[in-house]
């Protein structure tokens, strides 16, 4: 990673709001009341320096506790017995994988890292990240329940103790964090109304929240395509959900320009019988478009989620957005040309590989097969796949 990446003022300047005092004569920082020049200066390098330069992106290492023990256990393939059984033993292996890829991560390739709350404040590797040039970030959200009006719709959990737990963050060395809000989509009823304002309220109070903390926020809306809605469908899904969320953030006063985004795809749901014949390069222009229509320029770049998606798929779409970028000449109607830095932020997406190779004792054939993932989704990012 570049030298200004830890430099940046995101691992120097305090989160409590203190320092310098916004000045009128600084172009650099359009604050709001309640930003110091300092904090605002610190939020923005940090957000440009997480896709920067264009091609690096995202390693999501923020699954749950369970989350990644059921993946391990995947990865040692079903004709293995598993090789680990108590408590302890189970916990110090979630540290040394994270361990051994964090200490190998290439950094021409990667820029930061989202880490789950035991990883960060229990494991203590963010320095193992820092100290390589590579920012360290934290996994706001908590829980998802039903959505009392609507049972088939998540809202996702987190925002009462918010704040503390992002302070902590901050003193543990996380500069960012991210909130996922997962929004059911099918052909008829979903998603609701409100559905997708509870959703993007969290959205943007968390942003907030995150920002008075000193960590840039990264915004999640992971709009669902397990069901059977079309291509139509989930772009107007996406638009909507998206121009909510930064309609919330306007009205909480959220630094855009110290924010990232973190957004599916746009396509067919598994369900529907186009999504064996709608083309990769469809998925492309239409994840362009709904980014065209949705993102305020502001708004730093953009990290797509590879949830759900194949390896191989989620690099396809993030070439063929990119390509569709590349190829958009100025001043065209839509004004692709206009958007932002469009990369990865991909845990499954990155991984997978790797981990099965780990599991079976190959540390060196993981970290090649991590570096092999990584320079596949650095192409990708600037299409060149």
């Amino acid at each position: 990673m570049s030298s200004n990446a830890t430099s940046t003022p995101g691992y120097t300047f305090a989160a409590t709001g203190g320092g310098a005092a916004s000045s009128a004569s600084d172009p650099a920082s359009y604050l709001y009341p309640y930003h110091s020049a300092a904090v605002a200066k610190s939020l923005i390098a940090t957000a440009e320096a997480l896709v920067n330069p264009r091609g690096k992106g995202i390693y999501a290492t923020d699954e749950t506790i369970d989350g990644i023990e059921a993946r391990l256990f995947a990865a040692e393939g079903v004709e293995d017995q598993p090789k680990v059984h108590t408590d302890a033993q189970k916990r110090e292996r979630r540290r040394r994988w994270r361990e051994c890829l964090y200490e190998s991560l290439p950094t021409d390739y990667i820029s930061g890292v989202i880490l789950y709350h035991e990883t960060l404040v229990d494991f203590q590797l963010a320095p193992v990240l820092s100290n390589r040039g590579i920012i360290p970030g934290v996994r706001a959200d908590t829980d998802a329940h039903p959505l009392p009006i609507s049972p088939l719709e998540p809202a996702t959990q987190g925002l009462d103790d918010l704040l503390p737990r992002l302070q902590a963050a901050y003193q543990a060395g996380a500069r960012f964090s991210k909130w996922r809000a997962p929004i059911r989509c099918d052909s008829s009823a979903l998603p609701t109304q409100a559905g997708m304002e509870v959703q993007a309220e969290s959205l943007a109070r968390f942003a907030a929240i995150s920002q008075q903390a000193g960590l840039v926020p990264i915004v999640e809306p992971d709009v669902d395509f397990a069901d059977d809605a079309d291509l139509r469908k989930s772009v107007e899904v996406h638009v909507k959900m998206i121009s909510m969320i930064y309609a919330r953030c306007v009205a909480y006063g959220v630094l855009l320009e110290g924010s990232l985004i973190k957004p599916s795809f746009p396509q067919p749901g598994l369900k529907h019988p186009s999504r064996a014949t709608t083309s990769v390069d469809e998925i492309g222009l239409a994840t362009a478009t709904v980014l065209a229509r949705s993102v305020p320029v502001a708004v730093a770049g953009v990290v797509f989620l590879s949830g759900g998606l194949s390896d191989s798929d989620a690099v396809r779409y993030l070439n063929a957005v990119n390509v569709a970028v590349n190829k958009a000449p100025a001043g065209e109607p839509l004004s692709l040309s206009r958007l932002p830095n469009l990369t990865f932020s991909f845990g499954r997406g990155l991984q997978g590989d790797a981990m099965r190779k780990w599991v079976k004792g190959d540390e060196a054939g993981a970290k090649e097969a991590f570096e092999a993932r990584a320079k596949a989704c650095w192409l990708a990012a600037k299409g060149e796949a």
